[in-house]
């Protein structure tokens, strides 16, 4: 039962790395988007 018990809890923390990894992946994109649509807005208020 131990055994079984720390596999699961190796898989689950292996699962929650992954998902964890892809979230920051998703955060850096969304803020250079953000960054980006910012430059066009500011270059257009200048233009």
């Amino acid at each position: 039962m131990n055994g079984a018990k720390k596999t699961k809890r190796e898989r689950r923390e292996e699962l929650q790395q992954k998902q964890g990894d892809k979230i920051v992946k998703w955060i850096f994109v969304c803020l250079i988007l953000l960054a980006i649509i910012y430059m066009i807005y500011t270059f257009t208020m200048v233009a």
